[in-house]
């Protein structure tokens, strides 16, 4: 009587547990695109690479801003023991653009019975209209801080668009290889599972002979045993799957900015289901690509953009300042005071008007030629940096691909590997039937079978991650930046 009631207590528990635990079969699927393009769209280090866009759009406005037109304007006077000096005021706009020429429109006015009223101020009775432009002839006249800078804002927009892209690339590798580990311990916690049901069917069996006086008492403690054994790997699987799916919800995050908690309602893939198929582009190919797409390469040649920039300022400060400026003056606001049709414009330009010229150059140009001299070690730095870089990134690619191809052997090896051991199991079985073997040969035919299957289940889950560290890179994965 206590035979059988221990073993029927113990296989309602054991039941009991597994009906629990057992991931359920209509759970909904996650693929690793799905998560993928998940954590590419909504992950925070995602958003914080999206600000990079915005920050670029309000560098490229705050150089932009240098081009603005700008109002001006300024009234100068002197009264002392009622006595006016002078008073004097201009007012007007002056116009920046591309090409370094500087417009100004403005207006000019002066109390001309002032005590001492500067000659230089003297105006018309009704004020003075000026229209001028001022011109770089020498320094400034290829290049100049404004324009320096808004080329240095256009190029930064494509660095933080390549900084973008490098965060999202590592941080869909980081998140692809938990993924995997997720999916791993997903199927080896399925292996388990069937094995300890299978066990545990068998346990019930050879109870059963052992009453009807078939088996030795001997064979139902052995399969016992086998069924605890089961059940502790059960639950250490259990748990690491648990754990794991922890780790996946880190990276997981709502539209709202809201974590996600991944629940047994969702499950990844089979792995049995998906055919190890490499990537389809040759070494040659990804390695192509990569020096034209991948973040760390694209990052330094914008940041050598940004240098030669630099460089072509510096070389323009060694050339002498040279600025020509000439204004039009009218009689309030007509330039041709009192003049006829056929003089009017050599009135205009030969009498009306006010020009100077302004001339500096630093003698020795140390400061100049020193800046030169530290951009282009900048220059030679970067593209020593730049081609170690691209070492690197080549070499990263060629390894990936030798552990793809490696894994894709390894993987059709152990598969073969597995169906023989599963071939071998049945023959026990077979033979375990007609009396030619024991309870213990069964259960190492078994084991080997289980821990060929766990060893096909993690060749499996590198394959897939090292395809993944594959497409990393190339900086393929950055590209969900986008």
């Amino acid at each position: 009587m206590r035979l059988r009631f221990i073993p029927t207590l113990l296989l309602l528990m054991l039941f009991g547990m597994v009906a629990g635990a057992q991931p359920a079969d209509s759970a909904q699927v996650l693929t690793a695109d799905q998560y993928l393009s998940w954590v590419a769209s909504y992950h925070p280090v995602a958003r914080q690479g999206r600000l990079l866009n915005v920050q670029a759009e309000a560098l490229e406005r705050l150089a932009r801003g240098g081009f603005d037109p700008k109002l001006y304007g300024d009234w100068d006077q002197k009264n002392f023991k009622e006595n006016e000096y002078f008073a004097f005021g201009e007012a007007g706009v002056k116009i920046p653009t591309w090409y370094g020429i500087e417009l100004k429109g403005a207006y000019a006015v002066a109390d001309v019975d002032a005590l001492y009223q500067n000659a230089e101020r003297t105006v018309p009775d009704v004020g003075q209209a000026i229209l001028g432009i001022k011109v770089p002839l020498g320094r400034n006249l290829i290049i100049d801080e404004r324009r320096a800078a808004l080329e240095q804002a256009k190029i930064m927009a494509g660095a933080n668009v390549a900084e973008q892209q490098g965060m999202v690339n590592d941080l869909l590798m980081e998140a692809a290889q938990v993924y995997w580990d997720w999916s791993v311990a997903f199927n080896q916690l399925i292996i388990f599972d069937r094995a300890l049901v299978i066990t545990v069917e068998r346990f019930e069996g050879i109870r059963q002979s052992f009453l009807a006086g078939d088996l030795p008492a001997i064979d139902t403690l052995e399969t016992m045993i086998q069924v605890q054994n089961r059940q502790f790997d059960y639950n250490n699987a259990l748990i690491e799957y648990r754990n794991a799916t922890l780790k996946l919800s880190n990276f997981l995050w709502t539209e709202a900015g809201e974590p996600l908690e991944v629940t047994d309602g969702v499950r990844p893939l089979l792995l049995e289901e998906l055919s190890p198929d490499p990537v389809p582009n040759t070494r040659q190919q990804l390695w192509q690509d990569a020096r034209q797409i991948h973040p760390d390469l694209l990052k330094y040649r914008f940041k050598l953009q940004q240098y030669d920039v630099d460089r072509r300022l510096a070389l323009e400060q060694l050339k002498p300042r040279l600025d020509f400026e000439y204004n039009f003056l009218g009689e309030g606001t007509n330039f041709l005071p009192g003049s006829t049709t056929d003089n009017g414009i050599t009135q205009l330009v030969g009498q009306n008007y006010k020009w100077g010229v302004r001339f500096d150059f630093p003698v020795f140009l140390r400061k100049e030629r020193g800046k030169l001299q530290l951009t282009r070690i900048k220059i030679q730095d970067t593209e020593y940096t730049l081609q170690r870089k691209q070492l690197e990134v080549e070499n990263k690619i060629n390894n990936y691909y030798n552990e793809q191809d490696n894994f894709i052997a390894q993987i059709e090896l152990y598969e073969g590997a597995v169906q023989n051991y599963n071939t071998l199991l049945e023959a026990e079985y077979i033979k375990f039937e007609l009396g030619e073997s024991s309870i213990f040969l069964v259960n190492s035919r078994e084991q080997k079978l289980i821990d060929a299957q766990l060893k096909l289940t993690e060749l499996r889950g590198k394959f897939h991650k090292t395809r993944q560290k594959l497409q990393w890179a190339a900086g393929q994965l950055g590209l969900m930046a986008n």
